[in-house]
């Protein structure tokens, strides 16, 4: 069978492109699909979170199937990139300060539920024992950095930004932040760099020990290849690290619903000063991908 016919991309979604390598094991998402042909902001719209949601379920019954069939024998990999030149921009901001001024507790709690619910996927292995890989070749802030942060493996270049500036508008990363910080770095490193908002490059970040691998301009798919092919070589091992690591450093779906519970009340409690940040915010990313239309008319 040829490359390419091993590689095939899923046509269904609208937000989300999967190109899947099943031979290899190998299942790669790219994000902001849409925005290649029409201007938008590459944050986590419902749309993007429903599709990945649904994929992640979909890919997990598939290996599920796999594995007790017994047709897989090496370990699966699921890569998160992006078809934008950034990685994400984090949450809905607008869809936020939608709900904030309307005072719909219910809205709010259910879209950051599905947040957690994707993120936590990727830090599970979808529950099937695959290996999660981000590959971050634009900016990953809020919410997409916490993205990056569930998945097993951060493949970053040069000269990306990644950061958590929720505190600009009086919150805080309610989304797995806390939890997946702390299982790189001390409690009260996370909590500095919560507190702090400070938007940081990938070479400090790689320093401070949140990038795992990190690589010059253009050279990242190729690193994402490297960690395959070397988990590859040892599945078995590579598969039982993940198992140990989810004994010695759970983080559990219940752990996270109930801090995003505490991050949706906190929101709900932001005044109209946050509110216009937030706006200001949202007016920033029409404009970084060329809705100048939209933008205009928000401000």
């Amino acid at each position: 069978m040829s490359v390419v016919q091993q590689l095939h991309c899923a046509p269904r979604y609208n937000t989300l492109r999967p190109v899947e390598d099943t031979e290899r094991g190998v299942y790669r998402c790219h994000m902001h699909a849409d925005l290649a042909a029409t201007p938008g902001r590459a944050c986590f719209k419902t749309a993007l979170i429903n599709e990945i949601l649904h994929y992640q379920q979909a890919l997990a019954d598939r290996l599920r199937f796999d594995q007790q069939d017994g047709g897989r024998h090496s370990i699966s990999h699921i890569v998160l990139a992006s078809d934008s030149d950034v990685f994400n921009l984090g949450g809905d901001l607008e869809l936020f300060c939608r709900l904030i001024r309307n005072g719909d507790r219910n809205g709010l709690l259910g879209y950051a539920r599905q947040c957690v619910r994707g993120v936590h996927a990727f830090h599970a292995g979808l529950g099937v024992g695959a290996h999660s890989i981000a590959l971050v070749q634009g900016d990953a802030l809020g919410g997409g950095f916490e993205a990056a942060l569930s998945c097993h493996t951060i493949v970053a270049e040069e000269g990306v930004n990644m950061g958590l500036p929720e505190v600009l508008f009086d919150l805080f990363p309610g989304m797995g932040a806390y939890s997946f910080l702390c299982k790189r770095i001390a409690p009260h490193q996370a909590e500095k760099i919560m507190l702090e908002g400070n938007v940081y490059s990938s070479d400090e970040l790689y320093r401070m020990g949140l990038v795992d691998i990190l690589v010059p301009r253009g050279e990242g798919e190729k690193a994402v290849d490297d960690v395959i092919r070397s988990n590859q070589r040892i599945p078995h091992a590579r598969a039982a690290m993940h198992r140990v690591r989810s004994m010695a450093q759970p983080v559990t779906l219940e752990e996270m619903m109930s801090i995003t519970e505490v991050w949706v009340d906190t929101a709900l409690q932001l005044g109209d000063r946050s509110l216009r940040t937030m706006e200001r915010l949202v007016r920033a990313q029409y404009r970084r991908h060329g809705d100048l239309k939209e933008a205009g008319s928000r401000g």
